[in-house]
């Protein structure tokens, strides 16, 4: 390829990806979003058309809200994109694997053309002594099987190297792949688990409570009146809000329990041989964990206040699925917003029968 050639191709490059990011930067300055990796890769990709589904996702949500929130936003990058990534980290981990095994397969087939060529030796060696009388042939053939034996000698020592730096090497992959397989069940922003390990994680936990014969207990929280501090104090800050409440969850389980982050601004614990009582005590600490703490902004060091949450606790039933138990949390954890926020709301609690048949909110 001529130069001129190669510098028309880079000119190329530039335009259409600029004309990309212009797409993409137009999409953002549109819909008012906050102009983060994050939200630009979508709009970038969108931009690109490389994935339908996101595009038809997109559209979609546009056509029926005419914006999309933050938590459509977290969604789409965690449904269209996160996956990609560690999908390429597999596969690339994955063909450095392959490749040690191929080299290890030649060495292994050196060697064993190596040990049948020794083999071949010994055999004829056997041979020449039997029908040798004289002292210097016998000399010569024993120099001779001296001369293999150390060329054989040698063979292995270069195999035992090989097979040992990839057994290191192997070894580095396979911590390559728990760091890659920790982060597709990780929820990047707070270090909780994210939704898949939480589903897993619940469905197991509801089997073995099961054999077991141990209680299981649910805890569903939300931040009170997030939409409106995000609003109010900007994207980051609503970030720093929810690694405040992060942090206040993780601080206050241990053992078998799993913390996550279900969704947006809503999260989730699986309190394993748990009782309700022992559940709510979990619920009301994290409470006032997230309630004691003062939020200020990073960029000013303005106050802005506390934060609240309020939580829905639930215990597995005989016949309860996932989806039941959820359901009977949430509806817990919206019984609480709906008496005041900044509380702890269990299926015992006579506010969950008697709002059952209202709306959520916020």
């Amino acid at each position: 390829m001529g130069r001129g050639n190669a510098m028309a191709e880079i000119a190329d490059e530039h335009e259409r990806t600029m004309a990309f990011a212009e797409i993409a930067l137009g999409q953002l300055k549109a819909l008012r979003q906050a102009a983060t990796p994050r939200n630009y890769e979508i709009w970038y990709t969108y931009a690109t058309g490389y994935s339908p589904s996101l595009n038809q996702t997109i559209n979609e949500t546009l056509a029926r809200s005419g914006t999309l929130s933050d938590a459509d936003l977290e969604q789409i990058y965690a449904n269209f994109i996160s996956p990609t990534r560690l999908t390429d980290k597999i596969d690339t981990v994955g063909a450095r694997v392959m490749d040690e095994i191929n080299q290890v397969m030649s060495m292994m087939d050196a060697a064993t053309g190596s040990a049948n060529n020794y083999t071949e030796s010994l055999a004829d060696v056997t041979n020449k002594l039997g029908n040798t009388k004289d002292r210097d042939g016998i000399r010569a053939i024993v120099e001779s099987l001296v001369q293999t034996a150390s060329e054989m000698k040698k063979d292995n020592h270069k195999l035992e190297q090989r097979l040992s730096a990839s057994k290191q090497e192997i070894n580095q992959l396979q911590e390559n792949l728990e760091v890659v397989r920790n982060e597709s069940l990780t929820d990047p922003l707070t270090g909780l688990s994210n939704r898949k390990y939480f589903d897993m994680s619940l469905n197991e936990a509801l089997d073995a409570s099961v054999e077991r014969s141990e209680p299981l207990s649910l805890v569903m929280t939300d931040i009170d009146h997030f939409k409106t501090f995000n609003d109010t104090w900007g994207h980051l800050t609503g970030d720093q809000v929810l690694r405040l409440v992060a942090m206040s969850v993780k601080q206050n389980v241990k053992g078998q329990d799993i913390a996550a982050r279900y969704g947006g601004e809503e999260f989730a614990l699986v309190l394993p041989n748990t009782v309700l009582r022992s559940a709510i005590t979990v619920a009301d600490h994290i409470r006032r964990a997230v309630m004691s703490k003062e939020l200020m902004k990073r960029s000013t060091g303005q106050n802005l206040g506390r934060v609240t949450i309020s939580l829905g606790v639930a215990t597995a039933r005989k016949g309860d699925s996932m989806q039941s138990l959820i359901a009977r949390a949430d509806a817990c954890l919206y019984a609480a917003k709906r008496n005041g926020r900044n509380r702890v709301i269990s299926e015992t609690d006579p506010e969950v029968a008697q709002g059952s048949s209202e709306a959520k909110v916020a």
